[in-house]
């Protein structure tokens, strides 16, 4: 399973980085770097539980693919 990386600069010049099919996986950078990162880990820790609840399996071949808005 791929999980879509969507990324956008904001008016305020802050980049957003969200994975829509992870609710709740939605961050904030200075950079589109640093936005990506952050949302990177932040579905790793929640793929990572999710597994260790037995809601997922562990097999995961290609895990992110980045989209800018």
């Amino acid at each position: 399973m791929t999980f879509t990386i969507e990324v956008e600069q904001e008016d305020d010049g802050r980049w957003i980085a969200e994975i829509p099919q992870i609710p709740g996986a939605m961050v904030y950078g200075r950079t589109r770097e640093e936005a990506v990162s952050r949302v990177e880990a932040l579905a790793l820790r929640v793929l990572a539980e999710r597994i260790e609840h037995g809601e997922m399996s562990p097999v995961i071949e290609k895990v992110f693919s980045v989209e800018v808005a």
